[in-house]
């Protein structure tokens, strides 16, 4: 889908934490991790509440494994994968109005990989476009810039090195000439922001953190990091293991650290209308942080801190004023951000990885074993539809237009009335 013909600025106002601007093609194109706001919003898309046969646009089968959600950009989705022993990586574009493939080749190889725990794979971090431009990213086997019209490789990184201990998951994300991401590894845990033209480190910052074991489980995470513009500044907030830490996303200086335990940390930070930034901590606990301190700020800066039914895998989402989310067991709650209190709490079945996404006044939720949730978003549980399509999905969701891109374990689907 195309979003050449309009302009339309998007900036939303919440209290001292904000959204960056965001240009209209954010509209149409789904260019990282959570969309274009970082929040799995596509409030405006006419997506099916009811998924048959009679919805499905087209199905291509994707070899390999890998969990990262699919990225568009006009007319191409962009998505990766690798072989299950991590020996060969790839990168595949598929034309969104047909659903063939344009594009699918390996990008790196690797003689020995490190370990992958099963339920991770070789491809779980998503990359990141924009027009002209796809970024690729593999952990420590390698970031690339590729040409999305000829799939040449511009640039590419091997020298960025760390002990996933688990296998990769962060996602990049772009931000005013830079491509940002993290390395939280069993070994060392830094942060780094390369040159989005030509790949150079613009800097690289070493996690400051006092972890409380030497284990590498406690050390190692999965986080993406969210820019919010806080008392007019942008602010880089990114999770690691244990704590999260705010810097500054030209230079890399630290503003604040909090603390907040865990390890595996992977969902991306929220921001509510009252000016909090949600963190969970990927073991099962969220805390709210008011966004504006410095230094270490674990003591005076969490509003409230919450445990019942949090994720650790998935992102919430947040819609008129209240929080939606998936906990890994089968329980779909809503929560009152300003507050942290439960406002509903219901078993639907089945385990969750995917993040769930707000379309055309509806939250959509996506298990492993392939469920499909619709959900009113409210103060009570309202269940739409619960259908079923294909083999389960760990990549969470992309949507164009009107249409929903679906990638599940084998096959990728799109999906519109």
């Amino acid at each position: 889908m195309n979003f050449r013909r309009k302009f339309l600025p998007i900036f939303l106002a919440i209290g001292f934490c904000t959204t960056l601007v965001i240009p209209a093609d954010a509209q149409q194109n789904w260019p990282e991790f959570r969309g274009p706001t970082a929040d799995g919003h596509a409030d405006e898309a006419k997506l099916p509440v009811e998924f048959d046969e009679s919805k499905i646009s087209w199905e291509l089968p994707i070899h390999g494994k890998g969990w990262s959600s699919p990225v568009i950009w006009d007319d191409q989705i962009w998505l990766t994968t690798a072989t299950e022993d991590g020996k060969k990586m790839s990168v595949i574009g598929v034309d969104l109005e047909s659903g063939k493939k344009i594009h699918d080749f390996v990008i790196f190889e690797n003689e020995a990989p490190q370990f992958c725990h099963p339920t991770n794979s070789y491809a779980s971090s998503t990359p990141a476009i924009e027009s002209g431009r796809l970024y690729v990213h593999f952990g420590s086997y390698g970031t690339a810039c590729i040409d999305t019209d000829s799939a040449k490789v511009i640039w590419e990184r091997r020298d960025l090195e760390c002990d996933h201990f688990r296998g990769p998951a962060s996602s990049p994300i772009l931000h005013n000439g830079l491509l940002i991401v993290a390395f939280d590894g069993a070994d060392q845990q830094y942060v780094a922001a390369l040159n989005k033209t030509t790949g150079k480190t613009v800097w690289k910052k070493d996690r400051d953190i006092n972890y409380p074991s030497d284990n590498g489980d406690y050390k190692k995470a999965y986080g993406t990091g969210a820019i919010f513009e806080v008392n007019g500044k942008p602010l880089l907030i990114y999770p690691s293991a244990v704590a999260t830490i705010a810097y500054d996303p030209m230079t890399g200086d630290q503003a604040w650290i909090a603390y907040h335990e865990g390890m595996n940390v992977s969902a991306r930070p929220l921001f509510t209308s009252n000016g909090l930034v949600i963190l969970t901590n990927g073991m099962g606990k969220m805390i709210a942080i008011k966004p504006d301190g410095k230094g270490d700020i674990s003591r005076t800066h969490v509003a409230w801190q919450a445990t019942k039914a949090i994720p650790r895998k998935s992102t919430p989402i947040i819609v008129d004023g209240q929080m939606y989310q998936n906990e890994d067991k089968g329980i779909v709650s809503c929560i009152d951000p300003t507050t942290g209190e439960l406002t509903w709490r219901e078993r639907v079945g089945g385990t969750y990885a995917a993040s769930p996404i707000f379309a055309n006044g509806k939250l959509y939720f996506f298990s492993v074993e392939g469920k499909i949730h619709v959900l009113n978003p409210g103060k009570t549980f309202d269940l739409v539809n619960e259908a079923q399509l294909g083999d389960g999905f760990n990549a969470s969701p992309a949507v164009s237009g009107n249409r929903l891109v679906l990638r599940s374990i084998s096959k990728l689907y799109c999906l519109e009335d």
